[in-house]
C-alpha cells in the first residue's frame, strides 16, 4: 500500500495493530477521523490515553475498574458466597447482560495454554485458591469457554480446590462446544447460568 503522506502511513500502521483490523480497514478509519472536527479526534485520543494511564484492576476480582474495588464487588446486594470464574472482562459483561447472576466474579486474565506459553502462574489462579481456602466462597461456578484450554483450566482449578468444602458447578452446555461466552446470546447464556450443573458431571463429557 503506497501512501502520499508519512503521517497517514504512521497512523494507519498504528491502527492496524489492533486485533481484527487490517491495513485497508485501518486506512478507512483514519480517513474517517480526518474528516471529523479536530475536537472529536482529540476527545478520542484523550479518552484512550486516560483509560490506559488510569485504569485499574479490582483488588478483589481482578476485573477492570476505575477504583480499587469495582462496582460489582462494591455492591452489597451481590451474593459474595457465589463466585463465577471467567477469563476476562468480556465474559463479565456477557453474563451481566443476562441479569441472571447475582454473585461475584473472579477474572483469571486468560486460560492455561501451553502452546502459547501461558501456565497457571500467569493467571489469577493462586488468588482464587486463597479465597476458597479462606472459606469465604460457598460455590464456585466455572464459566470458561468450552474449548480445550477452557476445560484444562477448569480441571486444573478443580483439582486444586477439591479438598475444600465447596460446591463446584459449571454452566450448562447450552453454549456450543468451542464457543466463546461473549458471542452467546443473552437468553442462552442466562439459561446456562441458571441451569448450571455440578462440575464433577462435566468431567469426561
Amino acid at each position: 500500500m503506497d501512501f502520499s503522506s508519512k503521517l497517514l502511513e504512521n497512523a494507519v500502521n498504528e491502527v492496524s495493530r489492533l486485533p481484527g483490523i487490517g491495513k485497508r480497514t485501518a486506512l478507512r478509519l483514519v480517513l474517517h477521523l480526518l474528516k471529523q472536527p479536530k475536537d472529536n479526534t482529540t476527545f478520542l485520543s484523550e479518552a484512550l490515553l486516560h483509560f490506559r494511564n488510569d485504569v485499574k484492576k479490582c483488588s478483589k476480582c481482578y476485573n477492570i475498574s476505575d477504583t480499587e474495588l469495582c462496582e460489582i464487588c462494591n455492591n452489597p446486594k451481590r451474593n459474595s458466597e457465589i463466585v463465577c470464574v471467567v477469563e476476562d472482562i468480556r465474559d463479565v459483561m456477557a453474563i451481566e447482560s443476562t441479569l441472571q447472576f447475582k454473585g461475584l466474579y473472579h477474572v483469571l486474565g486468560g486460560k492455561i495454554s501451553p502452546i502459547e506459553g501461558i501456565g497457571p502462574h500467569n493467571l489469577e489462579i493462586e488468588s482464587l485458591i486463597n479465597k476458597v481456602e479462606s472459606g469465604e466462597i460457598k460455590e464456585l461456578i466455572f464459566a470458561l469457554s468450552s474449548t480445550m484450554e477452557g476445560d484444562t483450566t477448569n480441571f486444573y482449578i478443580y483439582k486444586q480446590i477439591e479438598k475444600f468444602n465447596i460446591t463446584t458447578s459449571t454452566i450448562a452446555r447450552g453454549i456450543s462446544v468451542g464457543d466463546e461466552l461473549e458471542y452467546a446470546d443473552e437468553i442462552t447464556l442466562g439459561r446456562s447460568i441458571l441451569n448450571r450443573i455440578p462440575f464433577e458431571q462435566s468431567i469426561g463429557n
